[in-house]
């Protein structure tokens, strides 16, 4: 019932606005304190919005040209736009949750010539440029591949721009398909489509930079600790993120060769952590239908999960 008050109604954008508002309060600087990155003229800021949400901003440098991906908080998105002093001619929206399509009336409205991206499957605020699955944006050098991702919403969309144009890593901006060691809910699919948009992720190359749509790395860590206790991949990551967050640090990006390593939901074709979970798969079973049940299963624990 709430999850359609939320998407359905305007009871949801209320809610949307009234956390906003708290959030302002509470962080008046940001939830956390994030760094750019630069890979030759192309930068990439993470904006913290809200409670715990990414915004992220992408620039041509060259071009003066940038690109929005899910601005929640349009104050927050448009300080960093003149801070950066740059033309946002673009918004990429993963999905129509209001924390992270909330700023695109009012980004769009203020830069007219701004254009919204996203999928019209998903019912996305103000969209102007419906994409599909494979659909290229391009932004001066920015080559932005949508790619579908239903699971979480009907529409999901995340979004990878390709490195070879500027010699960098590429960068997959996963909207809540993929954070730090977890994944989103599914609110609009079964398991199985979640474990296939999953796989599209895990198609991409180990060197991808995980921009994620949420700062949830600490408790996720926690919690794939209790599936996978002697993952020593995990313990060192913890140990990282602990020390981010004790200076209110962001921790991201991850890569998508760490996430292989220690992130549950990536890992269910993992003898050792269908042993966890068991009974389950047999020791040589790699089929989906078993690893979508153990993707299921992941999820019921996760949600019972409370971090210490």
């Amino acid at each position: 019932m709430w999850y359609s008050l939320y998407t359905r109604t305007w009871l949801g954008y209320l809610f949307y606005r009234q956390q906003l508002r708290r959030a302002r309060n509470r962080y008046p600087k940001g939830h956390s304190k994030t760094q750019p990155r630069l890979f030759n003229g192309v930068k990439v800021l993470p904006i913290p919005v809200l409670s715990d949400n990414y915004s992220y901003l992408i620039i041509d440098t060259q071009a003066g040209l940038a690109v929005a991906v899910d601005p929640s908080d349009p104050r927050a998105v448009q300080a960093t736009i003149e801070k950066e002093r740059v033309n946002l001619v673009a918004i990429l929206c993963t999905h129509k949750h209001w924390d992270h399509s909330g700023g695109n009336r009012d980004l769009s409205r203020r830069h007219r010539d701004c254009r919204v991206y996203g999928s019209p499957q998903d019912g996305i605020p103000y969209l102007t440029h419906p994409l599909c699955h494979q659909d290229v944006v391009s932004v001066g050098r920015l080559q932005i591949r949508a790619l579908a991702t239903p699971g979480h919403t009907q529409g999901h969309l995340v979004y990878l721009l390709d490195g070879e144009p500027y010699k960098g890593p590429s960068c997959l901006f996963s909207g809540d398909l993929l954070f730090l060691s977890g994944c989103g809910r599914t609110f609009e699919g079964t398991a199985e489509t979640m474990l296939s948009s999953l796989d599209t992720v895990l198609d991409l190359g180990d060197d991808t930079l995980l921009w994620p749509g949420h700062e949830y790395a600490e408790e996720n860590l926690g919690f794939a600790g209790v599936v996978e206790p002697e993952n020593l991949a995990r313990e060192r990551k913890m140990q990282w993120v602990q020390r981010q967050r004790m200076e209110r640090k962001s921790t991201c990006p991850s890569t998508l060769g760490e996430e292989r390593a220690y992130n549950p939901f990536l890992r269910t074709h993992c003898l050792a952590l269908q042993e966890a979970l068991g009974p389950g798969p047999g020791p040589t079973s790699d089929d989906n239908h078993s690893r979508a049940q153990l993707l299921e299963e992941l999820r019921r624990l996760k949600d019972m999960h409370k971090s210490k």
